[in-house]
Order: structure tokens, then sequence, then C-alpha cells
């Protein structure tokens, strides 16, 4: 059941993303169109993109589908900004993406941070003029992926992190600083679901209290697959936190008990869906998927 839907899914945004960032011949300054292409097409889990489309048919009220199509390529065009500016040399300075060299390698240093800026706001104007949203959407949307992308989320998590190689963290730190780094943009990947299908504020806060743990969870599972993983199928390089010194939840407790933190995180996250109306399979699967994973 899952993996035709995570392979439609993928294709459905790969191909609005496509779409929506154009012929690079077309745009003002093709050169940095074209990585923005490169950063933004091409592979990746697209697990953000799934959890908007998942929440979405859960919670909709009616035979159609809610509008999430847009909603997901801008989640994950911001995704993509993101990676882009974390590989680069003054960050964690990888080598490869998605089995491939990262932005900054392939084109350069000074286009790379060009086109992660490009990306981050081409995300705020998609969702920006999507019309099969109402305005209240679009609101909530902008100001949703702002919070969660900005310094109560994302960049807020990824300082404590570059702060964390030189005073690490303790273990109720090292989890609210994954909680903003990376937790922040898959709970509002869910609750993107939910404002596009037009759920209660009830059902908003149950679809984040969820997906809170699904973001720890995703976290951890990095953090087992960086000692644990195969490079050729994560297609990042493998030990990078390792050799920069940083602190994750297998060098701070190991690899047993981020297992265990794994299954709890399973547990409070079951408890909290069977909360919801509707069909939950597919959020219940996509869970299992993420712990799960090999790559």
């Amino acid at each position: 059941m899952l993996r035709p839907f995570l392979e439609e899914t993928a294709a459905i945004v790969e191909s609005e993303i496509d779409r929506l960032l154009g012929d690079p011949a077309q745009q003002a300054a093709p050169r940095l169109a074209e990585a923005m292409r490169y950063a933004a097409l091409g592979g990746g889990k697209r697990l953000r993109a799934a959890l908007v489309r998942a929440v979405a048919q859960a919670l909709a009220r009616g035979a159609a589908d809610p509008p999430w199509e847009t909603t997901a390529a801008a989640v994950e065009l911001l995704h993509a900004y993101s990676l882009v500016h974390d590989d680069l040399p003054a960050m964690d300075d990888a080598q490869l993406r998605r089995g491939r060299p990262a932005c900054h390698r392939a084109f350069d240093e000074a286009t790379a941070i060009l086109a992660g800026d490009a990306l981050q706001a081409a995300a705020f104007g998609w969702i920006a003029g999507d019309p099969y949203l109402s305005a209240d959407a679009r609101v909530s949307l902008l100001a949703g992926l702002a919070e969660a992308a900005g310094l109560a989320g994302m960049c807020g998590g990824q300082m404590l992190d570059l702060e964390g190689e030189r005073q690490p963290p303790d273990l109720a730190g090292l989890e609210r600083m994954e909680q903003l780094k990376t937790g922040a943009m898959i709970a509002f990947a869910a609750e993107a679901g939910a404002i596009v299908a037009d759920a209660s504020p009830t059902e908003r806060q149950r679809v984040l209290a969820w997906a809170r743990h699904l973001g720890l969870a995703f976290q951890i599972t990095d953090d087992l697959l960086d000692v644990e993983g195969d490079g050729t199928l994560t297609g990042k390089d493998a030990g990078l936190d390792a050799a920069r010194g940083k602190t994750t939840f297998v060098t701070l407790i190991g690899v047993d008990a981020a297992r265990a933190r794994l299954s709890e995180l399973a547990r409070s996250a079951e408890a909290e869906v069977r909360q919801l109306a509707g069909d939950t399979s597919l959020l219940d699967a996509l869970f299992h998927h993420v712990v799960t994973r090999d790559r």
C-alpha cells in the first residue's frame, strides 16, 4: 500500500516542481535557474510531500482530494533550499547529496547560496499564488511555513546544532535541537495537509502532536543510518556527523537506547493518531516506513 503511494506522490510532486520552476532558458539568470532545478529535482525521499498528501486525504471531508499538490511542492522546495545551505563548506561541508555532487560542488559556492535563497523565496510564492486554496488557507500555510523554517524552527535548530559542536548538549538539549532543526518542517508538512483539508483546530493539534513524534523518530533513524547505513543507499556521506564531532542520539546514548527511544515514539504517535477520525492507515504506514528505512 505505502510504496505505490510514495512513488505516485513523488512523481506528482516532481512534475509540479518541474512545471513551476520552468525552463531555465526563459529565466533572467539561467545558470541560477539550472542550479535551482539541480537541487530541487531528481530524487529524494519526498517524505514531506507524502505527509501533506496523506494527512489531507485522511482528513478530507468530501469524495475529492483536497488541493495538496502545490503546497507539497513548496514544502519540498524549502527542504531543498535547506539541504543546499546545509551542505555548504561553512556548514556540514558535504560532498554528496542524493547520490550525486552537492549543489556547491556541481556549480560553485556562490551559486549554491543564491540557489538556496531563490528556492526559499519561490516556496512562499507558490503557496501565495495557489488558485485552488482559500485566502485563509494560504495565510495559515504561509505563517506556518515561516515559523517552521525560521528562528523558531529549522534555522534556530541549525544554530543550536552548530553551537553544539563547541558545547555538546545533554539529551534534553539534543531532543530540543532536533525538534527544531528537523522536526519543525516535518510537523509543518503534516499540519499543511490538515490546513488544505480544512480540518478543525482539534484535528490540527492532534496531527501536530503525531508529527512531532515522527520528526524526532526521523532524526534518530538518520543518526543510526549515519553509523550503520550503506552510503550507496543513503546517497550521502557516511560518518559525517562523527567526523565533525557532532553529538547525536547514537553518540550520546548508544545504539540500543536510541532504538528503544524509537519504540517509545512509535507508541506515543499511535496514541495520537487513534484519536483522528477517518482512515489513518497511511499515517501508520508512514511512521513505520520512517523508522525502518535504509536511506
